[in-house]
C-alpha cells in the first residue's frame, strides 16, 4: 500500500496518508480546526530495493568496475590458497616432529 502526500489549499499544511490504491483520495485537511480542501501531490515515492539473486546493486556497475572486482577476487582467492597450503605443510611438519619425539622417548 502506497503513502500519498496531500497539501491543504487553505492553510498549506502538508501531510502523508497511508492508504490503498483503490481507496478514495482524502478530501479535507487533517490539521485541527482547518477542514480545508486538500489536493494530492505528485511525489517521487519510496526507492525500490530488490533483494535476491540477480538484483544486487553491483549487477549494474560499469565494465571497468566489474573487471577490477574480478581481478581483486582472483588475487584474494590465490592468496588464501597459498595460505592454506602453507598451513597444511606446517601442520604436517608438526605431526612429523611429534612422531619423532615419541620415538625418541621410547628409546
Amino acid at each position: 500500500m502506497p503513502t500519498y502526500e496531500y497539501e491543504c489549499k487553505k492553510c498549506s499544511f502538508q501531510f502523508e496518508e497511508f492508504q490503498s490504491i483503490t481507496a478514495d483520495p482524502v478530501k479535507t485537511c487533517r490539521k485541527v480546526g482547518c477542514r480545508g480542501r486538500v489536493r494530492r501531490l505528485i511525489s517521487s515515492g519510496g526507492g525500490l530495493l530488490f533483494k535476491g539473486s540477480g538484483f544486487y546493486e553491483t549487477d549494474y556497475r560499469s565494465d571497468s568496475y566489474q573487471k577490477g572486482a574480478k581481478a581483486e577476487s582472483k588475487s584474494d582467492s590465490q592468496a588464501s590458497d597459498s595460505k592454506e597450503s602453507k598451513s597444511d605443510s606446517n601442520a604436517n611438519n608438526t605431526k612429523k616432529d611429534t612422531k619423532k619425539k615419541k620415538v625418541e622417548k621410547k628409546n
